[in-house]
């Protein structure tokens, strides 16, 4: 077996109206609603928008709002990336700082969503 990508990971949580907010309408991830179900897509991958846990089955076995730790990566400058949050009202909780992610050095700048996931913005050299 050969792991190619990621497809979708799913977030719970407590503010249905804020998630979709803080994702669409801050990050501008596409928002989509089918059938009651709320997707946020970005570059061929998604995150699955569930109110409460174990609301669709399968499910992880303790989905808890505000447990992950997600890294984004944003296309040009993070100092873009920061201005345009700032004009949004929305102040990062740390950075920029250096890090190494998946592709090797990266500047990131950390952010929370309504439910206290941390939120990593991160932009490659």
């Amino acid at each position: 077996m050969r792991v190619q990508n990621i497809d979708h990971v799913v977030i719970t949580t407590n503010d249905l109206a804020a998630c979709l907010h803080f994702y669409a309408d801050i990050l501008g991830l596409e928002h989509v609603e089918r059938n009651g179900r709320h997707e946020l897509r970005l570059a061929g991958q998604k995150f699955n928008i569930h109110q409460r846990p174990a609301e669709f089955l399968p499910a992880a076995a303790r989905p808890t709002p505000g447990s992950l730790d997600i890294c984004l990566v944003v296309a040009g400058p993070l100092a873009a990336v920061q201005a345009e949050l700032a004009a949004k009202g929305v102040m990062p909780e740390a950075g920029p700082v250096a890090r190494q992610g998946a592709l090797g050095p990266m500047t990131s700048l950390y952010l929370r969503d309504p439910d206290g996931n941390l939120v990593e913005l991160a932009s490659y050299a």
